[in-house]
């Protein structure tokens, strides 16, 4: 369980705009208490009202390094000591790259962004292997996956939801007795977690499987 720290901040803020569903900050701090105090960076698509960069930089201490992708120019603004912020689309492949050759060492990515299926899974195509091999990437909002007008169904097989069902099979590649391709996504991921309106994709490298038998001596 989480200290509440997340939770108790946005009850008391009291500056820049800040909109959360309640539930997530219990999932945030599962994922990044770890990352507190430990000068991470960490990348949020999706910047508004720059609430949540202001909270991300209290959470996670000195020496943190924000970095938000909008498509309003206004949210420029926003950018403060460790904070930059980059404008355009989070589908926008060259902007990725731009972001990921000047900062290569990416912790944490936090997809609050359109919320359209496609670029949810182009940023996260283009991120997700650059994510550190210990990093977390999340992806928010994914009720909209459910929702036509975000290019979202029940079951339809473009939406985030839908790719991120096949991830489970490949994370699972070695067991497939060589149905499935064994990827870089298996071997650099530990874990996928689902949540209400929640994905989270935790790293770490992977070793060969091990299965040993203890047992009482005979």
């Amino acid at each position: 369980m989480s200290d509440g720290y997340l939770h108790r901040y946005f009850l008391n803020n009291g500056e820049l705009r800040l909109h959360k569903w309640i539930h997530y900050f219990d999932i945030y701090e599962r994922h990044f208490k770890r990352f507190v105090n430990k000068q991470p960076t960490i990348l949020e698509i999706g910047v508004f009202g720059g609430g949540s960069l202001k909270m991300w930089q209290n959470y996670f201490g000195d020496g943190v390094k924000i970095i938000g992708i909008d498509i309003n120019p206004n949210c420029k603004q926003y950018e403060h000591e460790n904070i930059e912020i980059f404008i355009g689309s989070q589908d926008d492949e060259e902007l990725l790259h731009s972001i990921t050759t000047k900062y290569p060492n990416i912790d944490i990515v936090l997809d609050d962004g359109s919320h359209i299926m496609r670029h949810m899974k182009k940023s996260f195509e283009v991120l997700y292997p650059k994510v550190s091999d210990n990093g977390v990437y999340v992806v928010e909002d994914t009720h909209t996956c459910y929702w036509s007008e975000y290019e979202g169904g029940l079951g339809k097989q473009d939406t985030f939801i839908e790719f991120a069902k096949t991830k489970i099979d490949e994370i699972n590649a070695v067991h497939s007795r060589n149905a499935l391709e064994i990827t870089d996504f298996t071997r650099s991921t530990d874990a996928i977690c689902f949540y209400d309106s929640v994905i989270v994709f935790e790293k770490r490298k992977q070793g060969n499987r091990q299965a040993p038998i203890t047992e009482p001596m005979r």
